[in-house]
């Protein structure tokens, strides 16, 4: 036998041995192809899944931290193997949806009012929800000098972020619960509600076009970095002082056509809050950083540790909490009364919580059949 020839077969033997050892590290990390019982496949560092690439769409906010971290630490990516993943910022909203119905993102992380809204304007053809991501994380922060107390708003020009939003629905519904009337339209009445984009509210508190606002983080501790102070945190008028702020959305088409890497996402979903959860402070300055790369600028440290605690990570999508805003917005006159079932596709999710050892999350009837 020539030398080059057994030289070659030397390499493909060693090649071959050294196989199993590198399938197995891999393995051991979370990432490499495995099969038991059928039920999860891991797409391994450079193995493509069955899309090239997975267009992603969140806003660079804290209640979004979860896309944040996990794009920042590379822990979506990382579960995607070799599928690319693309984000998209986006600053409200409806044109996050409207790019998910024009078919320019395939997942979005996305709040309540939005989800709704995205799902009653396509009667149900477009948009799943498939997990959760954040509760809480909005507050009532008011001008000491002229707001004292929750009865002092009344005459007051108090912000949100834009009509119809998720915190426009809750700051609307206050405001019925309080038995004061608002034209939902307009924002006037015994309380002028102004929507005001979250970029621009801290410069209309500053020059006093505002008495307050009521807000996402972190622009409410924006505020407060800037005298203002906090008089109601929305998680207290909810049972068990949580509600959903931030779902994770998916457009069928990709669902149906791209299953494996929605399972994949997933699992990047709930890694990432796994790590959030157990080391906040490094998650904090991970979002913080990213923030940064954003928008060329990270959030003061007197801004960010306030807002931080007040956000609760969750995979948990919190279904009754969404049944619950739709309520709230039929009854601001934002919307009629909406048919939601099958708004929730949870399937996919409780395959990896359950795969993970955690337990499963409800849909609270609202499920796809």
């Amino acid at each position: 036998m020539p030398a080059t020839t057994r030289t070659t077969l030397r390499r493909s033997l060693a090649a071959a041995a050294a196989l199993p050892l590198l399938i197995g590290a891999l393995a051991s990390c979370g990432y490499g192809s495995e099969a038991k019982n059928d039920e999860k496949k891991v797409a391994a560092e450079g193995e493509k899944l069955s899309a090239d690439t997975v267009r992603l769409g969140y806003f660079p906010n804290l209640t979004h931290a979860t896309a944040l971290v996990g794009d920042q630490e590379g822990i979506l990516q990382k579960e995607l193997g070799g599928t690319k993943l693309v984000p998209t910022t986006f600053n409200a909203g409806p044109s996050e949806i409207e790019a998910l119905n024009a078919d320019s993102i395939d997942i979005g992380f996305i709040g309540p009012s939005p989800s709704i809204n995205g799902y009653v304007k396509t009667k149900g053809s477009n948009l799943r929800i498939i997990g959760g991501s954040a509760s809480g994380g909005v507050k009532l922060v008011v001008n000491p000098a002229k707001v004292k107390t929750l009865d002092d708003l009344k005459g007051k020009k108090i912000a949100t972020p834009q009509l119809g939003n998720t915190q426009d629905v809750a700051f609307l519904n206050w405001i019925s619960e309080k038995g004061w009337k608002v034209d939902a339209q307009s924002g006037k009445g015994d309380v002028s509600v102004v929507r005001t984009d979250n970029k621009v509210t801290p410069n209309a508190y500053a020059s006093g076009a505002i008495d307050g606002a009521w807000v996402p983080e972190p622009t409410a501790s924006k505020l407060v970095s800037d005298g203002a102070k906090v008089l109601l945190d929305e998680s207290d008028l909810w049972p068990d002082k949580k509600f959903v702020i931030t779902n994770i959305i998916v457009s069928q088409k990709f669902l149906k056509a791209h299953p494996d890497v929605v399972e994949a996402f997933l699992r990047g979903a709930v890694k990432t809050n796994e790590w959030i959860n157990a080391n906040p402070e490094k998650a904090k300055a991970s979002a913080n950083a990213k923030l940064k790369g954003l928008s060329g600028k990270a959030l003061g440290a007197k801004v960010i540790d306030a807002a931080w605690p007040s956000i609760q990570f969750t995979n948990d999508p919190l279904a009754a909490t969404l049944q619950a805003q739709a309520d709230h917005a039929v009854k601001a006159g934002l919307l009629e009364k909406p048919e939601l079932a099958g708004i929730y596709d949870l399937k996919p999710l409780n395959k990896v919580l359950k795969a993970a050892g955690q337990p499963e999350v409800s849909d609270a009837g609202l499920g796809a059949k």
